[in-house]
């Protein structure tokens, strides 16, 4: 995450080549691949080498390439209101600045070919935009299976960064449990809250397959729980309890039974933490609209569920 100051929490000797690495090509004007697991901070990343770059006053814009086709091309291209009114495309209204297109492995694969011309055209147009990418896929085995452009990875192939999954950051972990218990005081107006020794040992078991996003749903949901200003271990068990609605019942496969409710609602939410909270991508994930996602979410926070009541 970034704190005020432009800092990037994170000490793991990998980790911070990563960083390293960042911050050198930030002073380029290198289209960028950043690479990584679902919620470990790629958009962060692309954040961070624009605010380290001469563009940091110019807009930064963020495409996300997992929306609908025809939604891609209207931020990409721009388009006309009913009125008759033009929207400009994100390239334009970036003009001196960045664009990052979030999960870029998810473009269509017409308009991958579409996009990469386009980029290759941007100084016959006088545009100047710096181009960020992110992706959870291994971009080069999708150009072998032919799902992806050959050409649109080639131009990233000036720097690609790739970011370690969570669990493997040793004590980073407990670094950024304070951090985000400092970000949810800060937003609520409670007290300095300090975590247990063990319930740091609890967050240190954890794979987070979330990652950082996940990470801080936890911290957050144990925060709203909190007795005395400390995060104990109960505090992640009792919002584990409440969200997931396990009940005493074990099938004989050891599947946790409970409601069909409670298990939409776990479901739900494993897929908001899977894709960093990104709405569009967890509903293609459950087979749903945006529409029925979104109600969803506003019944669990009306019911005064806390992730959903804290949801971004």
């Amino acid at each position: 995450m970034l704190k005020s100051g432009n800092e990037i929490i994170g000490t793991h000797p990998k980790f911070q080549k990563s960083l390293e690495t960042a911050r050198n090509v930030a002073v380029t004007k290198t289209p960028v691949l950043i690479s990584g697991e679902a919620g470990c901070g790629k958009k962060t990343f692309g954040q961070y080498i624009h605010l380290n770059s001469i563009r940091k006053n110019a807009p930064i814009e963020v495409v996300d390439c997992s929306s609908d086709v025809a939604e891609v091309e209207r931020r990409v291209l721009g388009f006309r209101e009913a009125d008759g009114r033009f929207q400009r495309g994100v390239l334009e209204v970036a003009n001196g600045g960045t664009v990052i297109f979030a999960h870029i492995d998810a473009l269509d694969e017409v308009f991958q070919k579409r996009l990469y011309t386009i980029l290759q055209e941007l100084p016959d147009y006088e545009l100047d935009v710096r181009i960020l990418a992110t992706t959870t896929k291994n971009l080069s085995k999708l150009v072998g299976a032919g799902k992806f452009s050959r050409p649109l990875l080639t131009y990233f192939g000036g720097a690609q960064i790739h970011l370690m999954p969570l669990r493997e950051r040793g004590t980073d972990v407990e670094a950024l449990a304070r951090e985000f218990s400092k970000e949810w005081c800060a937003e609520t107006g409670s007290e300095d809250l300090t975590l247990s020794p063990e319930a740091l040992a609890r967050l240190n078991d954890q794979a987070w397959n979330g990652n950082i996003s996940e990470l801080r749903a936890a911290i957050r949901s144990a925060a709203s729980v909190a007795e005395n200003n400390v995060i104990e271990t109960r505090c992640f068990m009792a919002e584990t309890k409440k969200e997931a609605g396990f009940s005493l019942e074990t099938d004989e496969d050891g599947v946790k039974l409970m409601s069909l409710k409670d298990a939409e609602k776990l479901l739900i939410k494993k897929a908001l933490v899977f894709t960093s909270e990104n709405r569009t991508q967890a509903a293609k994930i459950l087979g749903v609209s945006i529409r029925t996602l979104r109600n969803k979410i506003n019944e669990y926070r009306s019911e005064g569920s806390q992730y959903f009541v804290n949801l971004r």
